[in-house]
């Protein structure tokens, strides 16, 4: 195979990028148990192995041209546009995309975290800001900025090959923390657990969901 992908090889890149990307995961998720270590593992292969293709060796599109024939002349770009032959405007069109979801599932993520963390403090269930939403907001965002970066931006054969093993690790990491707080708070949180989904919100909800994970100025109710 004789194309040149240019942004190929820029391993120094990848490098700060797995770094930056972990740093923020670990700075708000904190694994303590061996459950989190475990989830917290998947992430990190995922993030690992997403960078490593985005800006050092792109396995998967060279994998998939050679051995499915994809269009040579667009291989410069991703792989969503490499298949449908969209070349670097297929790409802009992925990464923007990417990049709004991978943005609005961080702020999720955070917002969610420092809810939890003021009402950890306080020894008290939280059932207002995001929580009143879903149950696990932090898990929520972290789905979408996974899918975000990993599936629409910059697809590969390992990013959507674990997002799945993912979510699957981290719904039963949830139904493990829920028993835990349901010897906590009993009937209290069984009630919250009937109203409140886990991690999908109605669908008139989203927008209440990102007006709040965006507003930096706003954390209690």
């Amino acid at each position: 195979m004789n194309n040149e992908i240019t942004h190929s090889g820029a391993w120094g890149i990848a490098l700060i990028m797995i770094v930056v990307a972990s740093w923020v995961f670990y700075r708000y998720f904190a694994p303590k148990t061996w459950r989190e270590w475990a989830s917290a593992g998947v992430v990190q292969a995922f993030i690992i192995a997403l960078y490593a293709e985005m800006y050092g060796f792109p396995l998967t599109i060279y994998f998939l041209a050679r051995f499915f024939g994809l269009d040579r002349l667009n291989l410069n770009a991703n792989l969503w546009s490499s298949l449908v032959g969209l070349g670097e405007t297929g790409m802009i069109i992925s990464m923007l995309i990417g990049y709004v979801l991978l943005f609005a599932g961080i702020s999720m993520f955070i917002e969610g975290w420092r809810e939890l963390y003021k009402a950890r403090q306080n020894n008290k269930l939280i059932t207002t800001g995001l929580y009143r939403y879903v149950r696990h907001p932090q898990y929520t965002g972290l789905f979408i900025g996974l899918f975000g970066e990993g599936v629409v931006h910059w697809p590969t054969l390992f990013s959507v090959g674990l997002f799945p093993v993912i979510v699957l690790a981290y719904y039963l990491l949830a139904r493990s923390e829920e028993k835990r707080v349901l010897e906590q708070f009993g009937d209290e949180y069984r009630l919250y657990q009937k109203k409140v989904p886990m991690f999908i919100p109605q669908i008139g909800q989203w927008r209440q969901i990102f007006k709040r994970s965006s507003d930096k100025d706003v954390h209690t109710d």
